[in-house]
């Protein structure tokens, strides 16, 4: 059978090419051979060019006043020693005093001014950590002081970190411990809220109690209130018995020591007798009232209470009294104590002396005492009896 002319002429072709490709290397080659000639003649036309501008350069009169070629023969000129080589200025380490650190970045929140920071430092006695104060109480006084210290923790700092919920609870415990204020929680957080205006939280009288709690963020506030009454401190806000948020500016923050601001609150501590650790006692007594605001009353001695709650008031009266461990009788009380009826004893009781079997006499001459004993303590009023 006879092929065709086509198929006949690519027969021919492909045994006519090479089967070892060695002129295809040769080509290789031959193009990299003369790309490597090519690029040395540009080096050169390159390097011809900065010669013809440098060379002028060198050659005018003023250049060998501007630069000086170092020569082996010439004299070698004597270091300045540093400094830590110094006879007197060196000793072990000193080096490391001479090195230029590189100075650190800056963190977040660094080299930002706030007008916290033109305060003056408070002493050292306000920044000194509470101790714990333990509401181990069974029964309805634990029941009422979570709570209580629940709501406060709820209403004032619901949306904060962590961080400024303890710090609202240690304040609340603070207050327990002083004695200007209840010696309860429920107490303390329910103190003045009685009035329209001037309560110590403000949410017990300006009605953010009839919202009703989102649950997630009250269990949220009520962890943080078990830990404050299981003794839990919070040490960053010392003895701090005040706080406000960072948008107000009360008239008695520049009369006590501030402290540091936390969250949204800014923390202060009572300045003087008041503020001094002797001051607080922390011991949980009991006797908590019902969580629940007090029944709006606009009577005169509950109007004038208002006064015994002024811190300014407060801090002068402590430093009055030399830093007294119980602070002043308000006008409640004292009007309590004018119109308390006098005990009722039985027939016998009078007859026996009544009232006066109990107002203590002479106590060293009532009792069985040994006659070597007896004048013991007179010489203190009667010096030489």
């Amino acid at each position: 059978m006879t092929e065709p002319p086509a198929l006949m002429a690519l027969i021919g072709e492909s045994e006519a090419r090479p089967r070892d490709f060695a002129a295809r290397f040769e080509r290789g080659r031959r193009n990299r051979h003369a790309h490597r000639a090519h690029l040395q003649r540009r080096w050169s036309v390159a390097a011809a060019g900065l010669a013809a501008i440098a060379l002028p350069a060198f050659a005018s009169p003023g250049h060998w006043d501007r630069f000086t070629i170092a020569a082996a023969t010439a004299e070698a000129q004597t270091p300045e020693p540093m400094p830590f080589e110094r006879a007197g200025s060196s000793f072990p380490g000193s080096a490391f005093y001479y090195l230029e650190q590189e100075a650190a970045p800056l963190k977040v929140g660094e080299g930002i001014h706030s007008d916290a920071g033109d305060a003056a430092a408070p002493p050292p006695e306000a920044r000194a950590p509470a101790r714990p104060l333990t509401i181990d109480a069974s029964g309805i006084d634990r029941t009422r002081a979570l709570q209580c210290m629940t709501a406060a923790i709820y209403y004032e700092a619901a949306s904060e970190a962590e961080a400024g919920q303890r710090a609202v609870a240690q304040v609340v415990l603070n207050r327990v411990a002083h004695p200007a204020y209840p010696n309860t929680v429920c107490g303390v957080v329910y103190e003045g809220s009685e009035r329209s205006t001037g309560c110590q939280f403000s949410f017990t009288c300006d009605g953010s109690l009839a919202r009703k709690p989102s649950r997630y963020f009250w269990d949220r506030a009520m962890q943080v209130a078990r830990a404050a009454l299981s003794g839990y401190v919070y040490a960053p806000v010392g003895l701090a018995t005040h706080y406000h948020t960072v948008q107000v500016h009360p008239y008695w923050a520049a009369s006590l020591d501030y402290l540091g601001t936390i969250g949204a609150h800014r923390f202060y501590s009572f300045h003087g007798a008041a503020g001094r650790p002797g001051a607080f006692r922390f011991a949980y007594l009991g006797g908590e009232p019902a969580a629940a605001p007090h029944p709006r009353d606009t009577a005169s001695p509950t109007m004038a209470a208002a006064d015994t709650l002024d811190p300014v008031a407060i801090q002068r009266r402590f430093d009055a009294q030399g830093a007294a461990p119980t602070a002043a009788a308000s006008p409640i009380e004292t009007a309590a104590a004018k119109t308390a009826p006098a005990p009722i004893y039985s027939s016998a009781i009078r007859e026996r002396g009544g009232e006066a079997l109990y107002r203590a006499q002479k106590l060293p001459e009532t009792g069985d005492i040994k006659p070597q004993y007896a004048n013991s303590g007179r010489w203190i009023a009667q010096p030489g009896t």
